[in-house]
């Protein structure tokens, strides 16, 4: 089988150091393995996708020296899909409305998960027909009932057991997007024929939600890599709004991004920033 990985950026902002070594990464096990290396362009997040970090995530990968097979794909062209599925989902009862805010979750929630407050299930037995925006929470123990127990394969962490109901009755449409991440990115991996997920450890629990939505769905069932996270010192993530340098500005400065590249292979990071200490031992069923 033909190894096929990705690179998804999200265009609500210009890409750091973080996004390079993720992409690097995918980049690096497709061509050892005589793959294809995809970038897809995850562009559903309404006002907050843009256009120019579209635009600039792919001159950025272009200056790091990492070439992608075919064109850029826009995840925005598979809304249809994620509505399909959806209504698919709904027509078995495995989702349902809720109107709950962020607020009412967290004052109603008595415990947390790897996405903050565990919805307590204030609508799941609610019968009301929608009159406005609405998300759509997946019935976790009826989802979990139906698909019976699953495992899945993280290449550097080993097997693991699938343990979604981590997550509570998570959402699979928002109210104000088409889809959710975990339905979103399970679907468009699925059509992109992709065999190898690489992405960083924030989100290895995670898939253990895309494996159950992908034996719901039907669909074929990948390999993961998650690799080591690019922090600050202090173990803050990367991000905008603490300062993090964006790869658009080294690049318009004139840096090396070949080198720049060749020294993220080599585990050579700017000063006060560091690979993340979470171990992969601590993933291991």
């Amino acid at each position: 089988m033909t190894c096929v990985t990705r690179f998804a950026p999200s265009p609500n902002g210009p890409l750091h150091l973080g996004h390079a070594f993720s992409a690097i990464v995918a980049h690096d096990l497709a061509r050892e393995r005589g793959g294809r290396f995809l970038v897809r362009i995850e562009d559903i997040d309404g006002a907050r996708s843009r256009r120019e970090f579209a635009e600039g995530a792919l001159a950025d990968l272009a200056w790091l020296g990492l070439s992608h097979d075919g064109e850029a794909i826009r995840q925005s062209d598979r809304i249809a899909s994620h509505a399909a599925a959806l209504e698919r989902l709904r027509a078995r009862g495995l989702v349902y409305p809720c109107r709950c805010t962020r607020a009412e979750i967290a004052a109603a929630a008595r415990e947390s998960g790897p996405d903050g407050p565990v919805y307590p299930g204030t609508c799941r037995n609610v019968r009301f027909v929608p009159d406005g925006p609405v998300a759509w929470r997946l019935d976790m123990a009826r989802a979990m009932a139906e698909a019976g127990p699953l495992t899945w394969d993280d290449e550097i962490a080993g097997r693991q057991v699938a343990s979604p109901d981590l997550f509570g009755d998570v959402v699979l449409a928002r109210k104000d997007a088409p889809g959710s991440y975990h339905l979103a990115v399970t679907l468009d991996d699925a059509a992109d024929g992709v065999t190898l997920v690489t992405r960083g450890l924030d989100l290895f629990a995670a898939s253990h939600v895309h494996r159950l939505l992908q034996a719901l769905l039907g669909l074929p069932v990948p390999t993961w890599h998650h690799h080591a996270l690019i922090v600050e010192v202090d173990g803050g993530k990367l991000a905008k709004r603490r300062g993090s340098p964006a790869l658009a500005d080294r690049r318009l400065a004139g840096e090396d991004g070949r080198a720049l590249a060749d020294r993220l292979r080599a585990g050579l990071l700017p000063e006060g920033l560091a690979f993340s200490p979470l171990a992969n031992a601590a993933h291991k069923a």
